[in-house]
């Protein structure tokens, strides 16, 4: 599947493979596969569920560390939410993987997305207050993918994400999607400019509601 966007050149980031456990949860018993950036000593994780190296088309999310979303359930974004729908998905067809990437703020880190909430507190949108601290409104490099999928042994993704960035992301690194799911998340007085934001400047696919 291709996206309508040109694929995304990002630079290269070595990646290691350190080990794997077992890591039970609320929906599935996962085995957790742990990796590292030999440059930076920046940690990655890896979730999988079931036979993922059997050539098929495997059922995947690629999320971006938000502990702000996924660990303290903040209501602002919807970064939690998707997270745990991606989990009961892969847990409900029994097959799949979640590669989640170190990755907090789009790429600007806990610090700075703190001092980003104060100026969206003040009245700027998640891409200007990125923008008014010197950054690009979305840092992320996803050529972590590459090296944690080849690991796996995953050739082809059904790929759940509204971001059409990632999808041309997979792209420009070869990586087949053979479906895009769509992974949309009830909305609520908190996110509400933040997920028109993300369609109105990122392009992510949502529907708005202004």
């Amino acid at each position: 599947m291709s996206s309508n966007n040109p694929p995304v050149e990002q630079v290269k980031l070595a990646l290691e493979y350190v080990d794997s456990c077992n890591l039970p949860t609320t929906w599935a018993n996962f085995r957790m596969h742990a990796f590292v950036e030999p440059a930076t000593g920046k940690e990655h994780i890896a979730l999988t569920l079931g036979d993922v190296a059997d050539g098929k088309p495997v059922l995947a999310r690629i999320h971006s560390e938000c502990l702000t979303g996924d660990a303290l359930f903040s209501l602002r974004c919807d970064c939690g939410p998707q997270l745990e729908m991606a989990l009961k998905k892969i847990a409900d067809e029994g097959r799949g993987a979640l590669l989640y990437l170190r990755q907090e703020g789009r790429g600007i880190g806990l610090l700075n997305k703190v001092r980003a909430y104060h100026l969206q507190d003040d009245g700027a949108d998640t891409v200007e207050a990125n923008q008014r601290l010197g950054f690009a409104a979305d840092l992320r490099n996803y050529s972590l993918v590459e090296p944690m999928l080849q690991h796996l042994g995953i050739h082809s993704l059904r790929l759940m994400t509204n971001n059409p960035r990632k999808l041309s992301a997979m792209e420009g690194l070869k990586v087949t999607v053979a479906e895009h799911v769509p992974l949309i998340i009830e909305r609520n007085p908190y996110n509400d400019r933040y997920l028109n934001t993300k369609v109105s400047k990122l392009g992510h696919m949502l529907s708005p509601e202004l």
